[in-house]
């Protein structure tokens, strides 16, 4: 782990887009299904910062995640790999922890948790959406 410096920033999807000047009109639909396949077919992804906090208080929010657990993991991801992933495979296991164990966080960790459901919810409604957090170190 890196000390305690920086920023953990969350990112959400905002958009997507074909890098292509012009589509003729037949072509639509193709864009529209590769928009759906990803990024090896020249497919971009737009991500809008959401939320950030500070390092020290991200690991001290998570913190409170019962240890060992596959959500508890699944955040500290950000401390081993510089960032993790979050989609719809990964909602239910979120909110589901990060409910259960906002009873204990302080306000500043219950505000980070309302936004992460917030932004859980959005999955949800929109499974193309997806959440890239990153470590950005000082």
């Amino acid at each position: 782990m890196t000390g305690s410096q920086g920023q953990v920033v969350f990112y959400s999807l905002s958009r997507k887009f074909v890098q292509e000047k012009k589509a003729p009109p037949k072509a639509q639909e193709v864009i529209y299904y590769s928009l759906a396949i990803g990024h090896h077919l020249g497919v971009i992804d737009c991500l809008e910062a959401k939320f950030s906090c500070p390092l020290a208080a991200f690991r001290a929010w998570i913190a409170q995640l019962p240890a060992g657990s596959s959500a508890r993991r699944k955040l500290e991801g950000v401390d081993r790999f510089g960032e993790i992933c979050i989609d719809s495979s990964h909602t239910h296991l979120l909110a589901n922890a990060l409910s259960r164990a906002a009873a204990q966080m302080n306000a500043e960790q219950q505000d980070c948790n309302q936004q992460l459901l917030s932004l859980l919810q959005s999955i949800e409604n929109e499974p193309a959406i997806y959440l890239m957090v990153r470590r950005h170190d000082d």
